[in-house]
Parts: structure tokens; sequence; C-alpha cells
């Protein structure tokens, strides 16, 4: 089969090829480590735009075009544009069949098992959390970009979905995500600060965002391990008013408003429960008593 064969052009509505053995074993011969990365990116967390896997994945946006319009064209991404009343958004990446055989084969299951449907996949991108999850997930792309600047040790330990974090503490709380953020430190070793995420949006009412918080309680209780909780708001006048029902918190909280500027999550941004006093880093919420929530 010759390499051309599955440099497929075709619109982001048609059909993908159809999967051979030759087809897969041909992307599979293509595909670099990093692109292996990206296909575990998209399908454990959903979807992820362009922006969103050049901060992750690559040294510079057109690099990330390019090669993400490559494993388009392989079908091991697929791609959706959602509408917007202004401007354009950004395409909008998931995984592609031939990329959810790659992904399958790699774990030595089959695509039931990997749970994977093209036309389940393609739905987020028109769903109406669409906007909730990039904003999630647009959180740790700017921490991965700002650990990747660094140019050290500084790293995203650990980055797990809702439905991750649900099916481990569910029954308690359902984060939108879970995080292990690590950062060196000047006489050697490191700094490592779990937390849970809160991405709030503004469409519950702040009194059921507090209510949560009870939730996050049990868990510290039960597992002797008071995880901080980060809320990250739309706006300061929502924070404000969060803040006020937040006063007593039985567990470590900071609040941040988003999108975050020309900081990223990782700077000067958050705000804890009990002070007013100044807006300090991510890894300075560590607490060198306690350490995080150690799952699994």
């Amino acid at each position: 089969m010759p390499r051309s064969a599955i440099r497929i052009r075709r619109p982001t509505s048609a059909p993908p090829p159809r999967m051979s053995p030759e087809l897969l074993a041909e992307l599979a011969h293509r595909l670099t480590g990093r692109d292996r990365h990206i296909l575990e990116l998209v399908w454990t967390h959903r979807v992820l735009t362009t922006h969103q896997l050049a901060a992750i994945c690559f040294s510079t946006p057109g690099k990330a075009r390019h090669r993400l319009l490559e494993l388009y064209r392989m079908s091991a991404l697929e791609r959706a544009q959602p509408w917007t009343p202004i401007g354009t958004q950004p395409w909008h990446w998931v995984l592609g069949p031939a990329g959810a055989h790659v992904l399958a084969g790699h774990r030595g299951i089959d695509l039931a098992e990997l749970g994977y449907k093209r036309t389940a996949a393609l739905a987020v991108c028109h769903s109406r959390q669409l906007g909730h999850q990039i904003g999630v997930n647009d959180f740790f792309a700017q921490l991965h970009q700002h650990a990747r600047h660094r140019n050290d040790n500084t790293a995203v330990a650990a980055w797990w979905p809702q439905r991750r974090c649900a099916a481990l503490w569910g029954d308690l709380v359902r984060p939108d995500a879970y995080g292990r953020w690590t950062e060196p430190i000047p006489n050697g070793g490191s700094i490592e600060l779990d937390f849970f995420l809160e991405h709030d949006t503004g469409s519950e009412p702040l009194p059921k965002v507090a209510e949560k918080l009870a939730g996050y309680a049990a868990l510290a209780e039960s597992t002797g391990i008071p995880t901080p909780v980060l809320f990250s708001l739309p706006s300061q006048a929502r924070e404000a008013n969060l803040r006020k029902l937040l006063r007593d918190s039985p567990v470590p909280v900071a609040t941040a408003v988003h999108p975050f500027g020309d900081n990223s999550p990782a700077g000067p941004v958050w705000l804890p429960i009990g002070t007013t006093d100044r807006r300090v880093r991510l890894i300075d919420l560590h607490d060198p008593e306690r350490s995080g929530a150690e799952p699994a």
C-alpha cells in the first residue's frame, strides 16, 4: 500500500475511510511518540482545541496546526468548528476512528472495550457542556505551557478528568478535575501540590456551588487528607460573592478569576479563603503539614 494512500483529504462531515489492516499498520508506522500522546490526551479529556494542543505538545502554533492536520487526514483525529455568533472558533479535536484502533491495539483491547464510538466522540463538540469542558482543559493546558517554558522540573504530574474522579470519589465529590502540580526547590528536590478543580461558568446558583464543600469535607475526613479545592470563577464579582459563602470552609480553598490574562493558573492569581491580603502562586497553596489525596 503506497504511503500516499492514507493521506485522505475529506470534509469534516464526510465519513472516515474504511479501516483495514493495511491502513492501520501504515498509520502505526507513521505515528510518533508525541502523536500517540495527543491521541491519549483527546481520548482522556474528550476534546482539545488547536491552541490547547499547541500549548501542551508543540513549540509553535504553526507546527501544531501542521501536524494536527496530518493526523486528521489519516483519520487518527476528527475535528469540528463549533458555531459562534462573533468571529470563528478554533478547531476542536477529538479521537478519530483510526486513532481509536491504534489506542485499543496499544492497550491490547478491542474498540468495544475502549468504548469508542465516532458519533459520541464528535457529539461533545456540539454539546451544551462544551464551554465548560474547554474551560477545564484550558486550565491544564496553560499549566502545561507554563511548565514547558520553565525548562526545569516543573510539571503537571497528574491531570484526571471528571469521569475518572467520579469513578474514585463519586459517592462524595465530583470535581471537574484532579491535578498534581510540582515545582523544584532551590536546595534540591521538589514541592508537590494536589488539588481539586471546580471550574465555574456562572450557570449554577452560588449557594449550590458552596454546598459542594460538604462533600470535600467528608472526603477529607475519610482519607485524613484535606486536599485543597480551587474555584476558578468567571468574574471578580462572582468570586467576591462566593467567598462570602466560604468563610467557614472545612477544607483548604482558594479562588481565582478566569481567564487568567497575562498570568497562568500557576501564577499569583489565587486568593486563599481566610485571607484578603494578596494573591499567591499555585505552588504557594502547598502546606508542608499535609499532602494530597493520594489517589490509587
